[in-house]
């Protein structure tokens, strides 16, 4: 129909309809008979870190192993299905699923229903929030370069280690799901109408280019990392021109006082009525016509 139907049990398997069904793990150890798939599925979702499709003989199994990309924690939604020409059987021990299908129920009206197009809603759902997330991380590297190029940042901040364990996660994640989409599109078993297969290919190519998206954020941590060591070699070569400037300067001054603090008997300087004022002022030149040829140098 226009969009999903909630049914019984009794009707989820009636003739004329594919049906979509949620099962925690203990029910379909109990009900999986009446499905007729014919294949028993790992139902401890706990070792599910992975989303793959695996081709059987007169089904298809598989399972999601979706981040939580609104707060990107270490915790994940973990899901088992399993699928064929009459419908698709979802195994999850959470919420998810059940939400996830129901939010498809109250937003998708379907011109031409099928179970191809259900699947493209259902994976769309699972990647609705990369996008605003990963706009969030484009604006925090942007922040996080213009306090480096103020100098507000003077060192390799710990957020890009997050943010890249983060777009790595993702990357992963994606080269998954395009997997699992291309397994689709294959259509093996031929539970999938031919025309419908686009389904697959579109998904297939919106994961491509969040998986481009991804990339270029990861090149834009490299570019700021970069960044950051290159603002620190400013800062150090600045401070070792000081340091130089600062020993030209005092270099001639030194070899004046070594030069007079020999104090030999017959060194006019030292008996001349002037000769200490003269020197003061000699120093003085010296120094002032350094810090004139630094200026004009752009030493300083």
């Amino acid at each position: 129909q226009e969009s999903l139907t909630p049914t019984t049990q009794d009707g989820l398997l009636q003739e004329g309809y594919k049906y979509v069904a949620i099962l925690t793990p203990p029910e379909y150890h109990e009900q999986a008979e009446s499905f007729g798939m014919g294949i028993d599925i790992d139902l401890n979702l706990k070792h599910v870190n992975d989303t793959k499709a695996i081709v059987n003989y007169d089904s298809l199994t598989g399972t999601l192993n979706i981040p939580d990309h609104k707060k990107f924690t270490d915790d994940k939604f973990r899901l088992a299905f399993a699928l064929d020409e009459k419908g698709v059987v979802f195994i999850d021990s959470d919420s998810y699923t059940y939400d996830t299908v129901e939010q498809i129920r109250k937003t998708r009206h379907w011109k031409f229903p099928s179970m191809e197009r259900f699947l493209y809603d259902f994976l769309e759902e699972t990647i609705m929030d990369d996008i605003p997330l990963l706009e969030s991380t484009q604006n925090d590297l942007d922040i996080i370069e213009t306090a480096i190029m103020k100098g507000e940042i003077e060192e390799y901040p710990s957020q890009l280690n997050d943010i890249r364990s983060t777009l790595l996660d993702m990357h992963k994640h994606y080269e998954h799901l395009i997997d699992l989409a291309k397994e689709f599109e294959e259509n093996e078993n031929g539970f999938f109408f031919e025309d419908n297969l686009r389904y697959f290919r579109l998904f297939a190519d919106r994961v491509m280019r969040l998986q481009d998206t991804v990339a270029s954020l990861r090149d834009y941590i490299i570019q700021l990392r970069d960044l950051v060591s290159e603002q620190l070699s400013i800062k150090q070569n600045k401070i070792m021109t000081l340091l130089t400037v600062i020993t030209a300067i005092f270099m001639p001054l030194t070899l004046i006082a070594g030069w007079y603090g020999m104090n030999f008997y017959n060194m006019p300087e030292l008996v001349h009525s002037h000769g200490y004022v003269t020197v003061i002022i000699i120093s003085l030149l010296i120094v002032i016509v350094q810090l004139w040829w630094f200026r004009k140098k752009k030493w300083l």
